[in-house]
């Protein structure tokens, strides 16, 4: 362990009160960063050129929003992964549609894929290369507690949806390496991050393998990104900690932060920003709780990989 670089991170860069804080996005244009509070339904945002005291909510939400991503041509509007599916947001009045439901109404009123009573939400997510928006949908603990009824989706420009993995409960970090060849997927419960061969053509992905296994007991892979070197960094939830993994799979630093329920990491230059949730056991870590829901900052010394806009072709639902 002597040759694995440690950050240490004290203190907060905004102090907040996240349910479960999610999906940090770098909106590189206007150099401002967004983020979710998936819990509480609501998207944060601060203008980083003047910094934690211009954080205000962007959109206060009658929906679970889990990630986002910009539009190609669009920069009035940002598309998620929601409650019930895709759907996009006005920056400017937080008013939404959704344009590609997740389940159909025939699933809905059989039951299945969260029936009536709303089982399922909308998780992780990311765009590839070709303009494609990747949004993994699980049991919202809301409603339930988390079974193996999620679904990795793959919403094309064209705006055909595809069903790309199926049977999994707590689905998370979504990448690409920077050669476009392998495709990168957390898997919470197993503790395992996959990876997968790439079709960029196709957007196909196969060959299933572990790339990365979380080692520390009761602790899983959450949101994830890639570093120009192609390395990973990813959030371990309930562990304190990202870890920078190498294309070969080898643990090689990590950053420590005050607060257990890390949840994803993005880049902002050469700087990670972090976001966390709620403690889960605030007796038993204290210390942890006083944190929980936090926005963090640490730099790192090195860019992240381009992020893709989707590339919507039009309205359908």
């Amino acid at each position: 362990m002597s040759d694995i670089k440690t950050y240490t991170v004290s203190k907060p860069y905004l102090k907040i009160d996240c349910g479960l804080g999610e999906a940090p996005f770098w909106e590189e244009k206007a150099n401002t960063l967004r983020f979710v509070d998936i819990v509480k339904s609501k998207v944060h945002t601060i203008d980083l050129n003047e910094g934690p005291s211009s954080h205000k909510v962007l959109a206060d939400l009658d929906i679970s929003i889990g990630c986002t991503a910009d539009i190609e041509g669009n920069d009035d509007e940002f598309v998620f992964g929601g409650k019930h599916g895709y759907g996009i947001l006005n920056r400017k009045t937080a008013e939404y549609r959704y344009i590609k439901k997740y389940w159909t109404e025939e699933e809905i009123n059989d039951g299945k894929h969260g029936g009536k009573e709303n089982r399922m939400r909308g998780n992780d997510g990311a765009v590839d290369s070709q303009g494609r928006f990747w949004v993994s949908t699980m049991n919202d603990p809301l409603v339930t507690d988390p079974i193996d009824e999620g679904v990795l989706f793959r919403l094309d420009p064209d705006m055909t949806l595809h069903r790309m993995l199926e049977g999994v409960s707590i689905p998370n970090g979504i990448t690409w390496s920077p050669d476009d060849k392998t495709f990168y997927f957390a898997d919470g419960p197993t503790a395992n991050i996959f990876a997968y061969d790439y079709d960029t053509a196709t957007g196909n992905i196969s060959n299933k393998r572990v790339f990365f296994h979380i080692e520390d007991e009761g602790s899983a892979p959450d949101g994830h990104c890639i570093d120009e070197e192609g390395y990973m960094w990813t959030a371990v939830f309930g562990s304190g900690k990202v870890l920078r993994i190498s294309p070969e799979g080898k643990l090689v630093a990590e950053i420590k932060l005050p607060t257990r329920s890390i949840s994803c990491p993005a880049f902002v230059g050469e700087d990670l920003f972090i976001t966390s949730a709620e403690e889960e056991e605030p007796d038993k870590y204290p210390e942890s709780a006083k944190l929980q829901g936090s926005l963090f900052k640490c730099s790192v010394g090195i860019k992240g990989r381009k992020l893709y806009r989707f590339k919507y072709q039009g309205e359908r639902v």
